[in-house]
């Protein structure tokens, strides 16, 4: 049998950043800064805002950024320099999943008229698709 490289690539490890998805920082994103056991780990997140904390895996997404040469058990000023000379903000910032999640929440804070103002706005866009696809067939 033939060993086959493995298609997964986000392990949980040391230096990885992590979206929060429950808890008051849910949303969040932090660095795992130490693997605890199977279930949870430390992480720490200076510049989001998210205190060193355990947190478990289950509550935990593991995203596709990794913080290089981040030792074992760093702490908060460490893992704080680290994130400032990568950018990895910026990275995650940037990224279609941090976009996404940010047009979605702004969305979902529209009221009324700004829903009234997104149908009619869509409507032109349609019409507007609708003439071009006609003209151009």
């Amino acid at each position: 049998m033939q060993d086959q490289p493995s298609v997964f690539k986000r392990f949980v490890e040391v230096g990885r950043v992590v979206l929060l998805n429950s808890g008051p920082n849910a949303g969040s994103i932090a660095v795992i800064a130490e693997v605890i056991d199977h279930n949870r780990a430390i992480i720490d997140g200076p510049l989001t805002g998210v205190p060193r904390q355990s947190f478990p895996y289950r509550h935990l997404t593991l995203t596709p950024l990794v913080l290089t040469k981040l030792p074992r058990g760093a702490g908060t000023g460490v893992i704080r320099k680290q994130l400032e000379q990568e950018a990895t903000i910026d990275k995650w910032n940037n990224s279609a999943w941090a976009k996404r999640r940010a047009a979605v929440e702004r969305r979902r804070k529209l009221g009324d008229f700004e829903r009234f103002n997104v149908m009619l706005l869509k409507k032109s866009r349609r019409d507007l698709v609708r003439k071009a696809v006609k003209k151009s067939a």
